[in-house]
């Protein structure tokens, strides 16, 4: 279904580029208020073309992360900790299903509150094991690395967690889990 989608997509790009180009052949005997209608229609054409690639990324994600089944996994920082988050590994069930380096913005974000979707997929309904691992640099300089697991239980319906992580200085756990 989602090629289907896309072949609908090209079809109306097609349609499109070829009456971009039909006006084109027949641009020596317009007028520039027809010049000017004309961008008016291209610009109206680019805006519908902007909202069908919206519905079709809509589209796609309900079609592949359908909501009985579907899991996000957050990672967010206790707010004022200024150790240096580097990366983060996500393993569901032994497997890696997430990595991530994190720029400096990235981890700015982070910092004042940000929450960034590092994993959307689909599991099953039970229970699930989720370990979580990341390296950072303390304020001091010295590598700081842990890791922590969560019981993940999957019901009907789509699964939230977050992953709340700490620096070496924080009063804080290392990480906290929170689902809902």
């Amino acid at each position: 279904m989602q090629s289907h989608a896309h072949q609908i997509f090209r079809k109306f790009l097609c349609i499109v580029l070829a009456a971009l180009l039909s006006y084109v052949a027949i641009a020596d005997e317009v007028s520039r208020e027809q010049i000017k209608g004309l961008d008016e229609q291209v610009q109206d054409i680019k805006k519908d073309v902007l909202n069908l690639s919206s519905e079709l990324a809509m589209l796609e994600e309900k079609l592949l992360f359908p909501s009985n089944t579907q899991v996000s996994l957050f990672v967010s920082m206790h707010e004022g900790d200024d150790f240096r988050l580097d990366s983060v590994q996500l393993k569901l069930n032994e497997k890696v299903v997430a990595q991530h380096l994190y720029s400096f913005r990235e981890l700015e974000a982070l910092q004042s509150g940000g929450v960034q979707r590092l994993y959307l997929g689909n599991i099953k309904t039970g229970d699930h094991d989720l370990v979580v691992s990341y390296i950072g640099k303390a304020p001091a300089g010295g590598e700081y690395k842990r890791s922590g697991s969560y019981r993940l239980t999957k019901d009907v319906g789509p699964k939230f967690v977050e992953i709340k992580i700490a620096g070496p200085e924080s009063t804080e756990q290392d990480i906290k889990f929170r689902g809902w």
